[in-house]
């Protein structure tokens, strides 16, 4: 079977829950607590070696932090049986579970970070799903053109094969 072509997404994380900072510290992290439909899906569609726009929200100002590399495909979460965790789901069974995770592994973090305002500022940038008005997706495909434009917007030393 061939091999896909690579994908290139943006996950969203609040610094003070989780930073580019942590996960340089850590190197590999599961990306748990997703719990909206559509982006546990974009998970689902998540290959080892995907690039990822590391994007700190609810920050000041919010945007582009970093690059991290999926490590690991989707598997379940194991957070939604967890009954002290915040992102327990009572719905959802161990023999069908509803939610998956990802293993993300540090790749970059910018020298600055590539604000929200700047990147909707970019016209090489229209149409990319975080600029747009009401996009509040935690996780969300990006063009490949958009994904190179924030690394050159950002001066960072990943490659885009």
């Amino acid at each position: 079977m061939p091999k896909r072509a690579m994908k290139f997404w943006l996950m969203k994380t609040e610094p003070d829950v989780y930073s580019i900072e942590d996960l340089e510290r850590d190197g590999i992290e599961p990306w748990e607590g997703v719990r909206n439909y559509q982006a546990r899906n974009f998970m689902r569609e998540m290959a080892e070696g995907d690039l990822v726009i590391f994007y700190h929200s609810n920050a000041k100002p919010p945007g582009a932090a970093g690059v991290c590399r999926i490590s690991r495909e989707a598997y379940p979460d194991d957070t939604q049986f967890d009954t002290k965790s915040k992102y327990h789901d009572p719905k959802s069974k161990k023999d069908d579970p509803r939610w998956s995770l990802v293993e993300v592994a540090f790749a970059e973090k910018f020298a600055e970070p590539v604000s929200l305002q700047a990147l909707k500022d970019e016209p090489a940038l229209e149409g990319m799903l975080v600029t747009q008005k009401g996009s509040r997706l935690s996780v969300q495909p990006v063009e490949r053109k958009h994904f190179k434009r924030v690394l050159k917007m950002a001066g960072a030393k990943t490659k885009v094969r």
